[in-house]
């Protein structure tokens, strides 16, 4: 009977096992041994060891600016995303009549596609687009062009990415809200907590573990960032905002280099790694789990 239940077991999980297997193991052990080649898509591969890291860490001239481009998006985009749907989900309170809708129309950028919400930014963003030509009309002032000015571009991009990805984190930090045990919020009231003080002495506290998750997921995914600059600025001007994905892109379909390109892939999956593993030590100290 336990072995019958078994291979019943088995034969249920076995697509799921076979998309597995073919869509992500078998692409993962590829990229590991790619990384290990000098792989060009036409021709003969050359084993060559670690020669693809070492020549990302010691000779590529756009491997560290386009890793100093990801840390800078991630540094910039993660606190603004955290801070506006924090906000949000806060102002978004049982009390506001009407909050199921306004949830509705901040989390719909999230389920747009991103090429279509970097299109609409490409068009506001533009000289001779919407927001230049309000502030002329209105103000009388020409707005520097954002995507192609070295010092708004990777800012520009930010703005528009908070605003395509804030949605998911006010549903997340509204619905820990939602879960506070209002016990403790009476008795912090009866103790005279009020205003900021409770806000950052018992609420945030209470939904520290939500933060926690939003802020790992948020990091995660702003080290991969790829369609924004890609559609946007196209990584420039010049290459002061090509991301490691766009890099690791470039190189492998551009430049045809899919053996470089999988060690630069596989490097970013260490940083991620790595900073994900600081997270997870680091929460000890301010994530508080109710027992």
């Amino acid at each position: 009977m336990k072995n019958r239940e078994r291979w019943h077991a088995l034969g249920f999980i076995s697509p799921a096992l076979a998309g597995l297997s073919v869509f992500t193991a078998l692409p993962v052990a590829l990229a590991v041994i790619m990384s290990l080649f000098d792989w060009p898509i036409f021709g003969d591969r050359e084993f060559t060891g670690l020669g693809n890291y070492r020549t990302l860490l010691t000779e590529s001239p756009d491997f560290w600016p386009a890793l100093r481009n990801s840390i800078l998006f991630t540094v910039l985009y993660v606190p603004a995303n955290l801070t506006v749907a924090l906000v949000l989900a806060l102002l978004l309170g049982p009390r506001l009549r009407g909050r199921a809708v306004f949830r509705v129309l901040f989390f719909i950028p999230v389920v747009t596609p991103m090429v279509a919400n970097a299109l609409v930014w490409k068009l506001v963003l533009q000289p001779e687009g919407l927001l230049n030509g309000l502030a002329g009309e209105w103000f009388g002032i020409t707005l520097p062009s954002f995507l192609a000015d070295r010092n708004w571009a990777m800012i520009a991009i930010v703005v528009m990415s908070v605003w395509a990805g804030m949605g998911y984190n006010m549903l997340v930090l509204t619905a820990a809200l939602e879960q506070l045990p209002t016990s403790v919020l009476e008795a912090a009231r009866m103790d005279g907590a009020q205003g900021r003080h409770l806000l950052w002495r018992v609420t945030l506290p209470l939904i520290s573990p939500a933060i926690f998750f939003a802020a790992v997921m948020t990091i995660i995914g702003s080290l991969q960032v790829f369609a924004q600059p890609q559609l946007l600025t196209g990584g420039g001007p010049g290459n002061s905002t090509i991301p490691l994905v766009m890099f690791i892109y470039d190189t492998g379909f551009k430049f045809q280099d899919l053996g470089l390109a999988s060690a630069a892939a596989w490097l970013l999956f260490v940083l991620i790694i790595g900073i994900t593993a600081l997270q997870f030590r680091a929460q000890r100290r301010w994530v508080h789990y109710e027992h």
